[in-house]
């Protein structure tokens, strides 16, 4: 059995200094146009009470066009700056369904740097991307070959803190869903990165850690040059350069983990974990952040999507680490500094390895009996919202894990 999904396939390339200025130049471009449009509606609410469409955005860019001091705009192609009102358009359609928050501007220094072409934008041909208002081909570093007769939709450019460029091509592609029989829940921790049911016990790699010094020096350097000069954007360049390197390796590790559960298991059941409340904690907000379990479920999600798998988010106040795997008594208090415990049926249990086969059993009669799961998330892109339901447990304010 197989699928077509759409997959984005990310490439570095090397611009020429031509090409570099055009691309630049782009940027600012299209976050100019987004911080216009999105003043010129918020003004139309505020003092108007009165919703700006899309269409009402467009001719305003036309309009704008047409003035002596954004003739500029004319410079560069016009399919990015469209595709940003349409990204406006989508976060107020997110914000209006209660998704996100409001809008905010693009700021120069903060925000993404990236510029999105549609297939009138660009010409691909025989493994060859030109882009519009360009004359040359981007050199691609082709470092995994795009799906047969593959013909890409989008393609978007973008430049990392860091001074490096990618190239991003969404193209259809044929996944094989290959039936797989195993079954394992999943618990997330710092001394070990995942504790499958099975007893596995994933060591966590530790990214930032092991680049922490280097890390240290380039800020500590950083902190030393006077703001605004060309040797502080030196320093800043390598402080970027060194988190590039500490968040493409958890990436790699988080792919090659992600793909392998996948994989080798058809249900896999894992804890709605709120990272975001769990950072609070200044002693861990370090150690949570590299693990990145958030990071983790997201890619878990879309490749169970992929392949087919059924994937089970046990809710967050359920007690694993306090109840027993063998006989399902629930233990008083389960402090963080105990690593193993005895039940009072006779069996020992490592805290981990217990947790784990808990989520699993939970998973497994949400299967059955379909009680007790949290809600997946809404995928602001498909702008279908999720049914939220209150946790068990949420009056008491403290999770009992």
């Amino acid at each position: 059995m197989s699928r077509t999904v759409k997959r984005a396939f990310r490439y570095r390339f090397y611009p020429t200094p031509e090409q570099a200025a055009k691309l630049v130049r782009t940027f600012g471009c299209v976050r100019l146009v987004y911080n216009m449009a999105l003043q010129a509606r918020t003004e139309a609410w505020t003092l108007r009470q009165e919703r700006v469409s899309y269409a009402a955005t467009s001719g305003m860019l036309t309009a704008w066009k047409k003035t002596e001091e954004l003739a500029f705009l004319n410079e560069v192609s016009s399919v990015p700056l469209q595709q940003t009102l349409r990204h406006l358009q989508a976060a107020f359609t997110n914000f209006w369904a209660k998704r996100a928050k409001y809008p905010t501007f693009k700021s120069r220094k903060k925000s993404r740097r990236c510029a999105e072409y549609t297939t009138s934008a660009f010409r691909y041909r025989h493994g060859h991307l030109t882009l519009a208002k360009m004359t040359e081909p981007l050199n691609i570093v082709w470092s995994r070959p795009l799906p047969d007769g593959a013909a890409p939709s989008t393609v978007t450019v973008s430049q990392d803190a860091a001074g490096r460029w990618f190239v991003s091509l969404l193209c259809n592609d044929v996944i094989v869903q290959n039936p797989a029989t195993g079954i394992v829940g999943v618990d997330a921790g710092l001394d070990s990165l995942l504790t499958l049911s099975t007893g596995e016990k994933i060591t966590n790699p530790r990214h930032e850690r092991r680049d922490r010094a280097a890390l240290t020096r380039a800020q500590r350097n950083l902190a030393r040059k006077e703001k605004g000069s060309a040797n502080r954007a030196k320093a800043r360049l390598k402080v970027a350069r060194v988190h590039a390197r500490i968040a493409d390796r958890r990436r790699d590790h988080l792919h090659k983990l992600t793909t392998r559960l996948v994989h080798e298991n058809q249900v896999i059941v894992i804890e709605d974990l709120t990272v975001r409340t769990m950072v609070k904690n200044h002693r861990l907000a370090r150690a949570i952040s590299d693990a990145a379990w958030r990071q983790f479920r997201t890619m878990l999600e879309y490749k169970a999507d992929w392949y087919g798998r059924t994937l089970v988010v046990v809710d967050r106040w359920f007690p694993s680490s306090k109840l027993c795997s063998a006989c399902g008594a629930l233990a008083e208090r389960m402090p963080l500094h105990v690593r193993s415990w005895a039940c009072r049926c006779g069996q020992t249990h490592d805290r981990d390895v217990n947790a784990a086969r808990t989520i699993l059993a939970e998973g497994l009669s949400v299967i059955a009996c379909g009680d007790g799961i949290r809600p997946q998330r809404a995928n602001a892109r498909t702008g279908q919202p999720s049914t939220k339901q209150e946790p068990p447990g949420a009056t008491q304010g403290i999770p009992v894990r």
